[in-house]
């Protein structure tokens, strides 16, 4: 598909690195280019434990392909927690980026596409793209299948934050958080892949996935660019 490869080079790994650690580089999620080519969005969670002051770790980002991708050093521009977002700048020269879409105008049904690194560098640094089709948009704390275990917490905070996200009816892994959802026609990104459905025990997930997933709209990274001075 002539969109996934134009659009691989602004898919990047996100990473703390210590030089005294074995290995020094631990991989965290995916990220994506946007804007000017020096910045990047990905997950707020991604980067949790970076965002502090007690850290030991440095934050960079991967890029390029194969079994030594490049580091490059980034910091935080801008976080939004409540929408799970993060804005970062990374040095060196521009990647290609990405454009961002209308997520508004997305309807159940939609065929998207998403692309990033499931499984981390373990088979070395190659992006993966899934297919997958917006099955639900729902209330943030809400599983659309899960409607029966509401409980009176639950609903004060469906009443606190009632924003909706898309319910992707695709597999993703941890390694996909901070994935761009796009379109697979035009390459515009219609959301950011933020958590997959568990069905049993966390260490199920990767032989036995729901095959559910979750992503925030695009629309929200607007106001985390205005955040970061965009």
């Amino acid at each position: 598909m002539k969109t996934v490869e134009r659009i691989k080079p602004a898919i990047i790994g996100i990473g703390s690195f210590q030089k005294l650690r074995s290995p020094p580089v631990n991989f965290l999620g995916t990220g994506f280019v946007i804007k000017d080519g020096l910045h990047a969005i990905t997950n707020a969670h991604v980067i949790s434990d970076l965002s502090g002051n007690t850290s030991k770790d440095s934050l960079i980002i991967m890029t390029g392909r194969g079994e030594k991708p490049e580091l490059r050093n980034a910091t935080i521009v801008a976080l939004d927690k409540e929408h799970d977002l993060a804005l970062l700048r990374f040095e060196g020269t521009a990647l290609p980026a990405m454009k961002l879409g209308d997520a508004s105008k997305i309807k159940e049904g939609k065929l998207v596409a998403f692309t990033g690194f499931p499984i981390g560098m373990v088979l070395g640094f190659y992006p993966v793209t899934h297919r997958a089709t917006i099955s639900s948009i729902t209330p943030v704390i809400l599983p659309a299948q899960n409607a029966r275990q509401l409980d009176a917490a639950k609903i004060r905070q469906l009443q606190k934050s009632a924003y909706k996200i898309f319910q992707l009816d695709g597999t993703a892994y941890p390694g996909n958080s901070g994935s761009p959802l796009y379109d697979p026609d035009t390459g515009e990104v219609c959301g950011v892949v933020n958590m997959v459905f568990i069905k049993g025990k966390k260490e199920s997930i990767l032989s036995d996935p729901s095959g559910i997933s979750y992503a925030i709209p695009s629309n929200y990274i607007l106001d985390l660019l205005k955040q970061g001075g965009f």
